[in-house]
C-alpha cells in the first residue's frame, strides 16, 4: 500500500513537471519572439531612416592642415623652446659632470684610498642625479606634446563637428598618402577646414 502511495506520489510529480516544462516553454517562446519582433522594427526603422540619407564622404589633407593652421605652428615654437631648454640644461649638466671629473682627476695623485673613494662615490651620485634630471625632462616634454596634439586634435574634431550640421556628410577622413587609394577632389574640405580653424583661433588668441 506505501508502495502503491508512493508510485501515485511520483506520477503526480512527473506530470507536474512536465506542465512546469511546457509552460516554461512557452514563456520562452513568447518571450524571445517578442524581443525578435522588436529588434526586427528597430532594424527596420534604422534601415528606413538611413534609406533617406545620402551616404557622403569629405576628406581633408593633414599635411596642409599642419603646415597652413596658426595653432600647429605656434605649438610647434612652443615645442621647439621646449626642446631649447631642455638641451641647455642637459649641457650644463654634462659640463658640471665633466668639470667635476677634471678636478677629482687633478687631485688624484694626492687623494688617499678614503678620499679616492669618496670621489668615486661623488661622481656615481652625480651621474645618477644627472640620468634623472634626464628622465623628468623627457617626461615633462612628452607629457607637454602629448597634450598639445590633443589640443590640436580637439580643435578640429570641435570644428568639424559645427562644419558638419550643415553639409550632412557621413564620414570626414584625414587623408594620408598609403591609406586612401583613391580620392575625388570634389570632396576636399581642406581649405574649408583650414580658414575656419585659422579664423576660431585668431579669435580665441
Amino acid at each position: 500500500m506505501l508502495f502503491c502511495k508512493k508510485t501515485a506520489m511520483k506520477s503526480g510529480m512527473l506530470i507536474i513537471n512536465a506542465v512546469l516544462l511546457v509552460l516554461i516553454g512557452i514563456l520562452f517562446y513568447w518571450h524571445f519572439s517578442s524581443n525578435q519582433k522588436q529588434a526586427s522594427l528597430r532594424i527596420a526603422d534604422v534601415v528606413s531612416r538611413d534609406s533617406s540619407k545620402p551616404f557622403r564622404i569629405a576628406y581633408f589633407e593633414m599635411d596642409s592642415v599642419t603646415n597652413s593652421f596658426a595653432m600647429v605652428k605656434d605649438v610647434k615654437s612652443e615645442l621647439s623652446k621646449e626642446e631649447d631648454k631642455m638641451n641647455s640644461n642637459l649641457s650644463r649638466l654634462q659640463k658640471m659632470y665633466s668639470d667635476r671629473l677634471t678636478q677629482y682627476q687633478s687631485q688624484a695623485s694626492q687623494m688617499n684610498q678614503i678620499q679616492s673613494e669618496q670621489a668615486n662615490r661623488d661622481m656615481l651620485q652625480l651621474q645618477e642625479n644627472i640620468r634623472g634630471q634626464k628622465q623628468e625632462m623627457d617626461q615633462k616634454y612628452q607629457e607637454l606634446y602629448m597634450r598639445k596634439m590633443q589640443d590640436v586634435k580637439s580643435r578640429i574634431e570641435d570644428f568639424l563637428k559645427q562644419y558638419n550640421k550643415s553639409k550632412g556628410y557621413s564620414y570626414i577622413l584625414s587623408y594620408e598618402p598609403g591609406f586612401i587609394y583613391y580620392r575625388d577632389t570634389m570632396f576636399n574640405i581642406t581649405k574649408d577646414l583650414v580658414k575656419g580653424l585659422n579664423e576660431l583661433y585668431s579669435k580665441k588668441k
